[in-house]
């Protein structure tokens, strides 16, 4: 049995394969717009005190490879071991689960709302497609919690 839905391997549709056109050229645009907004929530204090250009290309990393993440070209296995990684690595660096919970969620909305005001979600045609694609988007970033917790508590 799976721990998430949705893990298995599918076929890129087109809408996909927009998806990953759209994170890949918006990634710089997008990884500044978080790093403004996540050294500004007040819950995430780590993140103001934190090194900006770091901040920034971890930001960078995450919509870079989000494309690569969706669309299976990275195995379960793989991000299992990025995301636990990371989650050791905040907790190494002070930060507190909350904050990577709110920056996870921030780089997931941001991303929701790309695909939105991009429109790429918009035609009745590709509405089945739509929907399976923001469910493997809302169960890649489960995932990711998932994960990143793990690796922060220590458990692999």
């Amino acid at each position: 049995m799976e721990l998430f839905c949705g893990t298995s391997r599918f076929t890129p549709s087109a809408v996909s394969r927009k998806l990953v056109r759209l994170i890949e050229t918006s990634a710089e645009d997008m990884a500044r717009s978080y790093t403004r907004e996540i050294r500004s929530i007040v819950e995430a204090p780590g993140f103001r005190t934190f090194d900006e250009r770091e901040v920034h290309d971890r930001g960078f990393r995450v919509f870079s490879q989000f494309g690569r993440w969706i669309s299976n070209e990275f195995s379960e296995k793989d991000i299992e071991e990025y995301w636990t990684n990371l989650g050791r690595q905040r907790r190494r660096e002070g930060f507190s689960v909350s904050e990577i919970m709110i920056a996870i969620c921030v780089i997931r909305r941001d991303i929701c709302q790309k695909i939105r005001d991009e429109g790429l979600l918009d035609t009745a045609g590709d509405l089945y497609e739509a929907m399976e694609l923001y469910g493997r988007i809302m169960n890649f970033f489960e995932r990711a919690q998932f994960y990143t917790v793990r690796g922060y508590e220590g458990s692999t």
